[in-house]
């Protein structure tokens, strides 16, 4: 049996793509990444949640709230979510080696947001040699809710998200793995 590492932000999406995974017959450790002082740990509570609807193996989580705020300090704002996706799985990386597991799942739907565009997705991966795998990813919104009703998870997931408060109102659709490494050179051993 495989084991896979799900990055669980507590919305809609990672919760529909833990419930495909599970259903496959592979084990599912959640990851959430909390952002504290910032939010009030709604989020975390909404993956406790998810993680017993789905009968996860377990939930980890990790605050990054310092490093989130460092990216869209320290560099231009418009590769925020480029930059700060490609963090979340470097370390997703280090916590699914360490538990053997066999690769990570996300949640991401094609193009439903900036950091979701084909060249943005390609150049995230690349910051990793662990296989993503992404269950949503030629889903349109409606599948992905209808989904999450089945797996009863809609519920637990609708509300308030914060993905996107260090986020710019522009960001960048389109870039390069140079670019993305030439912006991490100015940050923490990212």
């Amino acid at each position: 049996m495989k084991k896979a590492l799900l990055l669980l932000s507590g919305g809609i999406d990672s919760a529909v793509a833990g419930g495909i995974i599970k259903n496959k017959d592979h084990r599912v450790t959640a990851l959430h990444y909390t952002v504290k002082p910032a939010t009030r740990g709604e989020e975390e509570e909404k993956c406790r949640g998810i993680k017993e609807k789905l009968s996860l193996d377990s939930l980890i989580t990790r605050d990054i709230a310092d490093q989130l705020i460092e990216i869209s300090e320290k560099v231009n704002r418009r590769y925020y979510f480029v930059l700060s996706k490609r963090f979340m799985l470097k370390k997703a990386e280090k916590i699914a080696e360490e538990k053997e597991m066999n690769f990570l799942v996300t949640g991401e739907v094609m193009s439903q947001v900036s950091s979701q565009t084909p060249w943005n997705l390609k150049v995230i991966d690349q910051a990793v040699n662990i296989p993503v795998i992404r269950p949503l990813i030629g889903m349109d919104k409606e599948e992905v809710i209808e989904k999450a009703r089945k797996f009863g998870t809609y519920e637990i997931s609708t509300g308030p998200e914060i993905c996107d408060i260090l986020g710019p109102e522009k960001p960048v659709t389109r870039t390069t793995i140079e670019k993305a490494k030439k912006l991490e050179k100015k940050l923490f051993n990212l």
